[in-house]
């Protein structure tokens, strides 16, 4: 210290820079040490203390070997190792002084670090591959190209988070086989061999000048007793034929950091990153963290940071088992810094924004802390000083003033992580828990009492068929498809059904029976998908609530059981039950759709798991909350309108024979999408429109909307996007596919029939291009203005409506809400009627406001009796939801006659005074 303080006098070094490296020295000796000894970098730091070294900074660094005087070998190997030494030396110090007086923050750090891993390798593989060049000559492949090493970080390193003394996971690389073009020819595996030792050496030997960087080539395929590098057919059949899990997770971060990238990340991602939903991934990284904590108990390594409870490995372990879970259905989860992942999960609603913020805090804060322990020694290491020399020092770094304090500083952020990885790797409860808590239910499911005993417990429970679902759980346990299970997913599937039997018993709506025979159809269907189970299994409350559905409706039974996938939506409830926001959505899903720009299949696939996340999640607001049918309905017609406009702009990008970068073309919704009355199951009325006076409009968009037809109804492995039904168009199925704006035009004015123009009525622009929209309401405005004959709309009307009527059976028991006098059908074409006839002298009408807003304007202009309109908006509403509950549960839209009789009155009093009065 004192002789570092006399340099900087002697320098004439400003007080406050002075100070900067005095404290930097008293907090370190290695940088005590360096800055004495090589007072040469002092003029360099000074020069640089308030330069943050970007990537591209750090490269420029070590350029240097380019000036190497290639003649001498020996010599300008050993220039080039002493160069790339200094350069680490002078980096690190630099970044030391600057860390610890506030001039950089935790991301500088790391990002420096990284930058200066990534250079050093690329130096140094440069180097020797041009040394072994000359001797051995250019390794190619079969075909003649030239080959290069691929270098892959791991760890930190792949995350470009990197430790100021850390050490660097590496994997070696490279794609074909074949052999070196020189006279001295060798094949590439010995030359990428030969490679890959320089490497490693040139960057861990400790020299006078000391390291680069610790190597650790580890994670390498079988470890320390596997080949140091291998071509990528070899590295592809190892990760497909005998890859760990432990690797899955080691290459979330794996990342290409030397090399051609784009082949070895292809051939990986399947591995790490899973079509389906992994949630095997919880007991596995579980599995993984007690190992890890069983070895830092053995090895008394409570004061480890990153190992022990509440440390760094324990956030990076919350963030990457999303990632496992859900990468594969996300594409943007596939990114490897830690912090970046965790804002990701906040942004996508899967964890909390508070709990992310805390952690975020916790995580930089341990990192630092970090950093700190390996500033003093330039040494790799998480373990808090024992000695009370190094404790000062580290004390000094974090200005605290006692041990004592700063223990409970770092103990309020261990806590914090050990809570938050607790509460998202919750552990199981033990057998002997669960047995003392449901020692019938076990006992029933697994056959270990009588049947009497069983049967007699259940009836006081409240199963009114007790006998029935004895036999039903002994056939089912018994079955060819449980027994073929694999021995992990009967365990899973002895844990789940005890506790399904109990949750049965809760149900308020229904009797257990009914309950339990659901959910069971709903498991049997899942079950040899051992990841569905796993998530059962780790989310109790997931498996409560999807029985609650399945007591609730059998239809949502079915659903999820064709798109099991849909359980993820069931474990969190604050995106579960929130409204939907059709502008958030669309914005996920175009970012979506452009992440799988490219592939059709995952696209296709994608948007449709999208709708039917999203429909469960109005259907679980509409069974457990207390959403006015309304409200349902226009999410309904929310989500399918957001599918229809981001469907337009990805099929447009996928065409190959597009004219213009934004089609001039636009759909038009007719019926319940163009009336905002969608139901579950719905299909969508569209037309297609353009406005383009290209040549070629015609055939362009003709060959469009058929590929947008395809795209909604083709049955993919993710199912069904939508039923469109294009019948409304020009001409109908005789017409054409899509029609110009003007074509429209003269069809509707001078072609079309009135049911043609009652359907319009309803129609709007839902998706597309906006100008486009504009021009078709323009026309709808003109079609509804047009003033009529009334005997002859009311006799069309009248005969259309005798048709529809006369191709149905009615059931004398049953009211049919839609087609029957006084239901839905007969509100409808009142309402339509009414709009056609006075639309030109009522301008309100025009509107597309719905049935039960429109039967209010016609009574507000005196068109209609008020009272009887406000009797038949109440029976329109309870047809509505009536038809909605029947959806719900799988039944035909019918009601017994005495429960529709009262309201099919009124509707029967005002058709009669419309189309039966002399007026």
């Amino acid at each position: 210290m004192q002789q570092l303080a006399e340099i900087l006098t002697e320098k004439q070094v400003p007080s406050t820079e002075a100070a900067y490296l005095l404290h930097a020295a008293a907090c370190s000796p290695f940088f005590a040490r360096f800055a004495t000894k090589n007072t040469d970098f002092l003029t360099d730091l000074l020069d640089n203390l308030y330069k943050t070294y970007k990537t591209a900074d750090v490269a420029k660094l070590f350029s240097v070997e380019k000036n190497l005087d290639s003649t001498e070998k020996n010599q300008a190997e050993a220039v080039f190792l002493q160069q790339i030494r200094q350069i680490r030396q002078r980096l690190m110090a630099h970044m030391i002084a600057r860390d610890l007086n506030g001039l950089a923050n935790f991301e500088e750090v790391v990002e420096t670090t990284s930058a200066l891993a990534e250079a050093a390798i690329a130096a140094a593989a440069d180097f020797y591959h041009a040394e072994l060049v000359k001797t051995y000559g250019t390794p190619r492949n079969a075909q003649g190209h030239p080959q290069q090493l691929i270098v892959v970080g791991m760890g930190k390193l792949g995350g470009r988070e990197l430790n100021v003394s850390s050490d660097i996971d590496l994997i070696f690389a490279y794609e074909h086989e074949g052999d070196t073009d020189g006279e001295k020819s060798i094949s590439n595996q010995d030359f990428f061999t030969r490679l890959g030792k320089k490497l490693i050496v040139a960057l861990d030997d400790v020299t006078a000048e000391g390291f680069v960087f610790r190597v650790d080539m580890r994670l390498r395929p079988y470890g320390s007793e596997g080949a140091l590098v291998c071509n990528l057919d070899a590295l592809e059949d190892y990760y497909q034929n005998y890859g760990r899990e432990w690797e899955r997770y080691a290459w979330i971060k794996g990342r290409v950091v030397y090399g051609p990238a784009q082949a070895l990340n292809k051939l990986i991602r399947p591995f790490v990153f899973r079509k389906y939903l992994d949630f095997n991934a919880y007991a596995s990284m579980r599995d993984l963290k007690t190992q890890i904590q069983r070895d830092v108990v053995q090895r008394g390594m409570s004061n480890n940071i990153k190992l022990g409870r509440g440390g760094i490995r324990e956030v990076e372990f919350i963030a990457q088992v999303f990632q496992l879970i859900r990468g594969g259905q996300l594409p943007d989860l596939q990114i490897k810094p830690t912090l970046a992942v965790l804002a990701r999960l906040a942004e996508r609603g899967m964890l909390p924004a508070e709990d992310v913020a805390a952690l975020t805090e916790s995580y930089i804060y341990l990192r630092n802390l970090e950093h700190r322990l390996m500033y003093i020694d330039d040494q790799q290491t998480q373990e808090l000083p024992d000695s009370e020399t190094y404790r000062d020092y580290l004390l000094r770094m974090l200005k605290h003033q006692s041990w004592d304090s700063f223990i409970a500083e770092l103990n309020q952020h261990r806590d914090r992580v050990q809570r938050f990885f607790d509460d998202t790797f919750k552990d199981q409860r033990t057998n002997d828990q669960q047995a003392n808590d449901l020692e019938q239910e076990i006992a029933i499911w697994q056959g270990t009492i009588a049947a009497s005993e069983a049967e007699k417990w259940l009836q006081e429970q409240g199963y009114t068929r007790a006998a029935d679902i004895v036999q039903l759980l002994q056939n089912t346990r018994a079955s060819q498809r449980i027994q073929q299970l694999p021995e992990q997913s009967k365990r899973r599937l002895d844990q789940l059904m005890p506790l399904l039997l109990r949750e049965a018993i809760q149900q308020q709506s229904i009797v257990p029976d009914t309950a339990l025979i659901r959910t069971l159809d709903l498991l049997e269907s899942i079950c040899r998908r051992a990841s569905y189970l796993a998530l059962l299994t780790e989310f109790p409350d997931a498996l409560a609530l999807i029985v609650k559905l399945c007591a609730a409706s059998p239809w949502i039974a079915q659903y999820v059981s064709a798109h099991p996938v849909l359980l993820d939506e069931l474990l969190n409830k604050q995106t579960l039950f929130k409204r939907l926001d059709a502008a958030q959505l669309k914005a996920e899903l175009i970012q979506h759709m452009a992440h799988l720009a490219g592939d059709v299949e995952a696209q296709m696939d994608a948007m449709r798991h999208f709708k039917h996340a999203n429909v469960l999640k109005i259907a679980a607001q509409d069974l457990m909350t207390a959403l006015p049918l309304e409200a349902i309905s226009d999410d309904l017609s929310a989500l399918a309108e957001v599918v229809l406009q981001v469907s337009l702009q990805t099929v447009w990008q996928n065409v190959s024979f597009k004219h213009r970068e934004t089609p001039q073309f636009a759909v038009i919704g007719y019926g319940k999408l163009g009336g905002k009355e969608l139901g579950y199951l719905s299909d969508l009325d569209i037309i297609f429109l353009y406005d383009d006076d290209a040549d070629n409009a015609q055939e362009v968009y003709a060959r469009y909307a058929q590929r947008l037809n395809t795209w909604f109804n083709t049955i993919t492995n993710a199912g069904l996007l939508y039923d469109t039904d294009l019948q409304l168009r020009p001409d109908g199925n005789s017409g054409l596919l899509v029609s110009s704006v003007g074509a429209f035009e003269e069809y509707q004015k001078n072609k079309a029939w009135v049911w043609e123009h009652q359907a319009i009525t309803r129609a709007r622009f839902v998706a597309g291009e906006a100008k486009v929209g504009q021009q078709f309401e323009r026309i709808r405005m003109d079609i509804l203005k047009s003033r009529r004959n009334q005997s002859d709309i009311k006799q069309q009307i009248l005969d259309m409506r005798q048709k529809m009527r006369a191709s149905h059976r009615f059931d004398p028991a049953m009211f049919d809400l839609k087609h029957e006098a006084g239901g839905i059908i007969d509100v409808e074409f009142l309402v339509q009627y009414l709009v056609l006839l006075h639309a030109a002298d009522y301008q309100k009408l025009t509107e597309n406001i719905g049935n039960i807003a429109l039967l209010g304007v016609l009574a507000e202009s005196g068109l209609i009796n008020a009272p009887l309109a406000e009797l038949v908006q109440q029976s329109y509403r309870q047809y509505r939801a009536w038809i909605h509950a029947s959806k719900l549960q799988g039944e035909p839209a019918k009601v017994e006659k005495s429960l529709a009789e009262p309201l099919q009155q009124p509707v029967i009093a005002l058709w009669q005074s419309v189309f039966e009065s002399k007026g």
